[in-house]
């Protein structure tokens, strides 16, 4: 008997069954595509953080309030805050020569409203002018507050696309007064879209003069961040260098002591995002691995109950000749035809799925994933279908012959 002839036995034993042929595919169909496409999740993930830093340029440094634990509760507490008189210190040509700039930064939760549209906007940061050119924001329509809005504490606002189009719709916000938690604000300008980074819209924010927020919602507490922007690439190790000996004068931490405040570069922050999601991709290949290897199991299942099923089948063919190699080969063909099936299938699913959004994030199909999937699922088959196609092939011819 040839390959051919097994062929043939194999996929008319799978037709004569086809509602179990067909659910036994679907797990292996289910398993291939979910390895697929979390993989790509995951990797859309890292390509949305990659860009969500890159977009923030690649000479700043982000200087945050650093976290100290202690206390009989161990509850933490910021020992020092980071002030608007640090940012100051920061632009200092003879201190600082490699700093071009440091924009202090202070968020609040707002709801803004307009007309009968209401909006809570994501990100509302009060800052310097500065602030929007050093982070690559830029403006579409209408334009930027001004050093002259910040120190005459103006209430005047920049706004995402996605907050003007919740509040706008299609009409101009600029011009335009919102009540910003009850608080009137005039829109000065659109920035251009920055696009989402995987659960958070980056275009849901607003900018205002950091004077006019601390006035009107914030209050004159501690700063969330000090954005600082090196003269140069270049010259970032150097200004990162600047700006410790500065802080740690300031905040009278001596050599070798820890410091009150952590340094982030756009380099660093990239690593750790980026660490963090490869191991999310990770758990999620490994959780859709579990699915395909219970696909697996479901083959052996049934192919035991299909041999079970066909034992006077085998026993007649064994009676006129058949080889021992003709039977194992056949239901090991049939398992791996089922295999196979189901993981063209999954792939054709998970390649499909693949072109939409999922929970905000793009998903970047990896070739590779794909052509893992499916040799994998064809190795499911070879394998899991071993035990049943061995059994078959073990068979004694009179004891099948007997089988009722």
């Amino acid at each position: 008997m040839n390959a051919v002839e097994v062929l043939r036995f194999a996929l008319r034993g799978l037709v004569s069954n086809k509602l179990r042929s067909a659910l036994t595919t679907l797990g292996i169909t289910i398993g291939v595509a979910a390895v697929i496409l979390l993989i790509a999740v995951g990797n859309g993930a890292s390509v949305a953080v990659q860009q969500s830093i890159a977009g923030l340029g690649t000479n700043v440094l982000t200087v945050s309030p650093q976290r100290a634990f202690g206390g009989g509760a161990a509850a933490a507490a910021v020992t020092r805050q980071l002030t608007v008189g640090d940012a100051k210190a920061l632009v200092d040509p003879q201190g600082a020569p490699d700093i071009r700039s440091a924009s202090p930064v202070v968020t609040a939760s707002v709801t803004a409203s307009y007309g009968d549209a209401s909006h809570d906007i994501a990100q509302f940061t009060g800052t310097y002018p500065e602030y929007l050119p050093t982070t690559n924001n830029s403006v579409a329509s209408g334009s930027a507050f001004t050093q002259d809005d910040q120190t005459q504490a103006r209430k005047v606002l920049l706004l995402g696309p996605t907050a003007a189009t919740a509040l706008f719709g299609t009409v101009d916000p600029v011009g335009k007064a919102v009540l910003v938690n009850s608080i009137q604000f005039t829109v000065v300008g659109v920035l251009n879209p920055k696009g989402s980074s995987g659960l958070q819209d980056a275009d849901d924010t607003a900018y205002a003069p950091l004077s006019a927020v601390q006035n009107s919602l914030a209050g004159y507490g501690g700063l969330n961040q000090i954005v600082v922007q090196a003269a140069s690439a270049d010259a970032l190790p150097a200004a990162q260098a600047e700006l410790t000996a500065i802080l740690n004068a300031r905040h009278r931490i001596a050599d070798g002591g820890a410091p009150d405040y952590r340094v982030l570069s756009q380099e660093q922050l990239l690593t750790t995002r980026t660490q963090t999601t490869q191991t999310f991709t990770v758990l999620l290949a490994a959780v859709a691995a579990i699915s395909l290897l219970v696909g697996g199991i479901g083959v052996t299942n049934i192919m035991l109950v299909t041999v079970t099923e066909r034992i006077r089948e085998i026993g007649i063919r064994k009676a006129v000749g058949a080889p021992k190699a003709a039977v194992l080969g056949q239901f090991l063909a049939e398992a791996t035809l089922l295999s196979l099936f189901g993981g063209a299938l999954g792939v054709a699913t998970g390649v499909i799925g693949s072109r939409f959004t999922i929970s905000g994030i793009q998903p970047v199909l990896v070739p590779s994933s794909v052509l893992l999937a499916f040799g994998v699922s064809a190795l499911i088959g070879l394998f899991f279908g071993s035990y049943p196609a061995s059994r078959a092939a073990s068979l004694r011819p009179i004891e099948a012959l007997r089988h009722e």
